[in-house]
């Protein structure tokens, strides 16, 4: 079945005319003729763009995904192309209204009718996975509703199997495969891929982020309404925004551009650094804008997560990086194991300032962080990086970022906008703060823990003293047990003034506060 798959593949680029983009070069233009006249069939008269964006759409929800990141990528790729693949976003063919009838019959055992007291028959959004409705709740209430494309796990699963076959062919036959990790960064992609087929699932990840954000002042994050969300459906409020991409609009209607640039920014470092749980799919089509300039999310099917030392390695190797600190770049990544332990850090700082220090006091629109990536990349192959999975979807969520920063905001400090940010989070994180903080989610576990204390200390101490003694010298425990004695009431009391000096700190801090 996956040979299949392949030759489909194979046979919708050539359908397309997309050997052109194989074979324009030089020395294989003799091969593209050829192809030519073989296919002498097909018609080539739409643009490069559109016949690229259709046989995106032909083979598939993956395959669209990857338009959708191209289209953000307007320093990378032709303009003409991004325009063709913008459309990727949230104008992808919809399905009939037949099949949005069968999928709603099928999760509620109810005619649409009997759902809602109203229900618009035409999308009013249609991507790769899913598409949206609008409706409204029995109580009048105004909502959207989006309903997962019917069979769309069969054509992902074929997809993803596909994706592994190949992955497992870089591993064996490419001499980096191994420390790239082909494999499990195409399961750490199928993971987010699955998640977006659960729409129970991302109803639940919008619901988290919108408790992240509950007081809305940078992010509007819609309100999930449980009762009628299935796995096939998520229904939430309805949001009336414009999307990003309407740059000149936002602007007629008073939004300062600016703002929401740096607003965008201190979003992302919020969602990563403070929560450790961030939107990784931030292209155009998903983000809108507020009549008084703040952001709405929309579509919450691929998130991304961080733990605390994935988060605090990240923090150093960006402040350092803000800082020009590169050898202390260097030895975050020695520490935090994504080079060898025996890498040399005078080399590793020396590669990473030849990179890094080009784009410093740059505006956004001078800088090219694809470029970027591609010299850290060489980079790496030469230090024997070890590629993370956990951050590929961070990664891409950079790249996103920063094409949305280039259309808002082309002369946005990126620098200047993060590293107060940064450096906030890392006092919190390092300083006293974060002393006091987990001293106060500490103390409900002592105030269970310290009335117990005495006891459970003789139990042990007891426990110790009879496991440690032989049966010939057990006739001497009643003379030695006044001794044990002391030494258990010398060890209860130091360990009672230890908690009652760390009581004191919290109570003080309290009192203070």
């Amino acid at each position: 079945m996956r040979f299949i798959r392949l030759f489909r593949i194979i046979f919708v680029m050539l359908r397309f005319g997309l050997d052109e983009f194989i074979l324009g070069h030089t020395k294989l233009r003799h091969l593209q003729k050829l192809v030519s006249r073989l296919m002498f069939w097909r018609n080539l008269s739409q643009s490069r763009g559109a016949r690229l964006r259709l046989a995106l759409e032909t083979l598939g929800p993956i395959f669209v995904k990857f338009g959708q990141m191209l289209s953000t990528r307007r320093d990378l790729i032709p303009l003409d192309i991004a325009d063709e693949l913008a459309k990727l976003q949230d104008k992808v063919p919809p399905f009939a209204y037949a099949s949005v009838e069968q999928v709603m019959r099928e999760a509620f055992g109810q005619e649409i009718s009997q759902v809602f007291q109203q229900f618009d028959i035409e999308p009013i959004a249609s991507a790769s996975v899913a598409q949206v409705h609008f409706a409204h709740l029995p109580d009048g209430r105004p909502v959207a509703v989006k309903i997962l494309r019917p069979g769309i796990s069969v054509v992902i699963e074929k997809d993803i199997a596909l994706l592994d076959s190949a992955a497992l062919l870089m591993e064996k036959l490419w001499p980096d495969g191994k420390r790239l990790k082909p494999r499990e960064l195409v399961a750490e992609f199928a993971k987010h891929i699955h998640h977006e087929l659960d729409l129970m699932l991302e109803a639940a990840n919008c619901s988290l982020l919108g408790r992240n954000f509950p007081d809305g002042k940078l992010l509007i994050v819609p309100e999930v309404y449980w009762d009628w969300c299935r796995e096939q459906v998520m229904v939430m409020e309805r949001m009336d925004g414009t999307p990003i991409s309407q740059v000149t609009y936002l602007r007629s209607i008073g939004v300062d551009i600016p703002k929401l640039a740096r607003d965008g920014v201190e979003i992302f470092f919020t969602q990563v650094f403070r929560d450790g749980f961030f939107h990784a799919d931030m292209h155009p089509g998903n983000i809108q804008v507020a009549d008084d300039g703040r952001y709405i999310a929309l579509d919450f099917g691929i998130m991304g997560s961080l733990n605390d030392t994935d988060k605090y390695y990240l923090a150093r190797n960006f402040l350092a990086f803000f800082k020009r600190d590169y050898r202390d770049v260097a030895i975050a990544h020695i520490e935090s194991g994504w080079v060898p332990k025996d890498t040399s850090t005078d080399e590793l700082e020396m590669a990473v300032r030849a990179i890094c220090e080009p784009i410093f006091n740059k505006p956004l629109k001078e800088i090219s962080f694809g470029r970027t990536l591609l010299s850290l990349f060489q980079m790496s192959r030469r230090f024997g990086v070890i590629i993370q999975p956990q951050l590929v979807m961070l990664q891409k969520t950079l790249l996103n970022i920063e094409g949305l920063g280039r259309d808002l905001d082309p002369d946005l400090d990126l620098w200047a906008t993060a590293k107060p940010f940064l450096e906030r989070w890392m006092s919190e994180q390092l300083g006293w703060r974060s002393v006091v903080k987990n001293l106060k989610s500490e103390l409900p576990i002592w105030g269970k823990v310290l009335p117990q204390l005495p006891r459970l200390l003789h139990q042990q101490l007891q426990r110790s003293t009879e496991n440690s003694l032989s049966e010939e010298l057990r006739g001497l425990l009643t003379e030695q047990q006044r001794h044990t004695w002391w030494l258990r009431l010398i060890s209860v009391a130091l360990m009672l003034l230890v908690v009652f000096q760390l009581v004191s700190l919290v109570a003080l801090w309290y009192g203070l506060g």
